[in-house]
């Protein structure tokens, strides 16, 4: 572990929008912290069915398959962020549409073992990333979606959003 992998981002290292997400994450190593909450969301959702997987708690919502497609699209984006800003590069970076990257995912149209298996290897990537960037690296800054945000925002900020969506998978889906 890097020192700066345990050390919370400061408000001015993300948009507002992303307060909630970082304040999720509980102190100490974000990599660890990432790492093991993967490991307990896949626990968590290999005993479902498919038919569980592809259900939606109401009309409209995304379904469990959605809900992960969109977990490894958006993990894989922050990522993608954070490797841009951590090796030096200052070109501002575009926002996406989540709800359009869901419409198009066709994770409905795929097993979920599959989506898990996406998600496993999206998150063994972010771990391999995150854990040997140079010390110097978790504090540079960058532009994203219009706002300044630096690799350690990215870091919590992609942590924070799994555990969002994990616990909406379990108080809204019942899994």
């Amino acid at each position: 572990m890097t020192i700066a992998a345990a050390v919370r981002p400061e408000a001015d290292e993300f948009a507002p929008f992303y307060a909630g997400y970082v304040a999720a994450v509980p102190d100490g190593d974000v990599t660890r912290t990432l790492a093991e909450q993967g490991d307990a969301l896949l626990t968590r959702l290999k005993g479902l069915s498919e038919a569980q997987a592809s259900s939606a708690y109401a009309p409209g919502k995304w379904t469990v398959k959605e809900v992960m497609c969109h977990i490894t699209d958006t993990e894989r984006i922050f990522a993608y962020r954070l490797l841009r800003i951590a090796r030096g590069d200052t070109t501002p970076l575009a926002s996406f549409d989540e709800n359009a990257y869901a419409a198009e995912c066709g994770a409905n149209d795929r097993s979920f073992d599959t989506l898990l298996g996406e998600f496993a290897a999206v998150r063994g990537a972010t771990l391999a990333l995150l854990r040997w960037l140079p010390e110097s690296a978790w504090t540079r800054r960058g532009t994203a979606s219009g706002k300044e945000i630096s690799v350690r925002g990215l870091a919590w900020i992609a942590t924070g959003h799994e555990r969002h969506h994990a616990k909406v998978l379990a108080e809204r889906y019942g899994v």
